[in-house]
């Protein structure tokens, strides 16, 4: 976290909608926190059924509370055994492609 990074605490929309995401696609499900610049962060949520969804938050310190905040999320990296629990369906990918 750089010293000009505010450490702003999660709302409880943006915590609801990380439990609502670890209740919908199992226990235990992962976070990758992802600077995004001026933007913030993303929290990339990995389902334990391997469902992607996401959160963004106004920085990284917020994505890190957030992960921390919520039961059954673990903190996580895009380390090989998180990248292939991820299972990217038609839905998902059409998403990406802004369709």
């Amino acid at each position: 976290m750089s010293d000009s990074e505010e450490t702003v605490s999660p709302t409880s929309a943006q915590l609801g909608a990380a439990r609502k995401f670890v209740k919908a696609h199992g226990k235990p499900s992962r976070a990758v926190v992802e600077n995004i610049g001026r933007a913030g962060a993303r929290v990339v949520l990995v389902g334990a059924d391997g469902a992607l969804g996401d959160v963004v938050v106004p920085s990284v310190a917020t994505g890190e509370a957030l992960v921390e905040a919520v039961e059954d999320l673990s903190p996580a990296t895009w380390d090989a055994e998180t990248v292939k629990r991820t299972k990217i369906g038609p839905e998902h990918r059409r998403k990406m492609a802004g369709r």
